[in-house]
């Protein structure tokens, strides 16, 4: 099944999307469509913000003319926000199972996203577990149960234009929670760890989960939750995705260096990356501190640097020797090399 945020389509085979969400006050228009102006920059396809009231929610009709990105309203408590936000145009809205409230509060909002065809995503976390299955179960059947729970009083409301998500901080839970609902609906799934953490803790704990549930055709749409600037999540993302051959991105791999290296590999493996960065090609990208190993070390790899001495370095492209250079036309040649010069 398929659904339509906005111009980004999801589910049915269609690429899996990287989203992620503002943490700017959605009443600030301007600091929030900056925000989501450094997502696009990144190559962000979905953003999330935060509506916790109506006043938000009217806030998305002016942000949605200053950016390019599907907006996606997150919503708690209040169903009647969610209705001023399809008003205003956004391109699909988030509720939670464990706080939106009765039945009827559900199918009010789905008869207005019905109207204007805006997909609701049903997104249970282990935060706000609806009271009757919290403890009553383990934790990842509840979040799950939760979840399909509120999928089919959206379909009682004949109102199938929908996502779920899952999410638990726990990395098993949340494999858990998906492949118990991957087998019960065929709706697309937006994929995550919740709060996951600073960057390294939420780097490792989002890339297994994920990993794992992707490797298995398990996910439609990821966020990458990391406590800090969201264009972290974009760029974790992406890379995750080119990994896993879901994305044509660049990759670079370096050496873990040691006494022989005749440069600062991490230092140059970033330069690498940032001068890769706009490129959508699918390309290994090999930078070695030293000769010794050299295009050896690099022969699997599309093209790639070596060094010389401290100012020398050497380029190779398809295992062979491409160019000898000084360190300071490192741009130049990596471009060269990209572009098959």
């Amino acid at each position: 099944m398929k659904v339509r945020i906005g111009n980004i389509v999801i589910g049915d085979g269609n690429p899996v999307a990287i989203q992620s969400m503002t943490n700017t006050d959605t009443k600030d228009v301007e600091r929030t469509t900056t925000q989501i102006k450094r997502l696009e920059s990144v190559k962000v396809d979905i953003v999330r913000v935060s509506t916790p009231d109506i006043e938000s929610a009217r806030a998305i009709k002016e942000i949605k003319k200053r950016v390019n990105v599907p907006i996606v309203a997150d919503v708690h408590f209040d169903h009647r926000i969610a209705i001023e936000a399809i008003k205003s145009g956004v391109d699909k809205v988030r509720i939670n199972p464990g706080n939106i409230g009765a039945d009827w509060k559900v199918k009010e909002l789905a008869t207005v996203a019905k109207e204007y065809e805006v997909p609701i995503r049903v997104g249970s976390n282990t935060g706000s577990l609806p009271k009757d299955l919290d403890g009553k179960m383990e934790r990842w059947e509840a979040l799950a149960e939760a979840a399909l729970r509120e999928v089919k009083i959206l379909e009682d409301a004949r109102f199938y234009n929908i996502v779920v998500a899952a999410k638990s901080s726990d990395a098993i839970e949340t494999i858990k929670a998906y492949e118990y609902i991957k087998a019960r609906i065929d709706y697309p799934l937006h994929i995550g760890v919740t709060e996951a953490g600073t960057y390294e803790s939420a780097l490792i704990k989002s890339s297994f989960a994920l990993g794992y549930l992707l490797y298995k055709g398990i996910g439609d749409t990821i966020r990458i939750s990391i406590a800090g600037d969201p264009t972290m999540e974009v760029i974790a993302a992406r890379k995750l995705l080119s990994f896993l051959g879901l994305r044509k991105e660049p990759q670079v791999i370096a050496c873990p260096t040691c006494s022989r290296a005749v440069f600062d590999v991490e230092k140059v493996a970033r330069e690498v990356e940032d001068i890769l960065f706009k490129y959508d090609k699918l390309i290994t990208f090999s930078v070695l501190g030293c000769f010794i190993n050299g295009v050896g070390e690099g022969k699997h790899a599309d093209a790639g640097i070596a060094g010389v001495t401290g100012d020398k370095m050497i380029a190779f492209k398809n295992g062979k020797i491409y160019k000898e250079f000084k360190k300071e036309e490192l741009e130049k040649v990596v471009q060269e090399l990209v572009n098959g010069e």
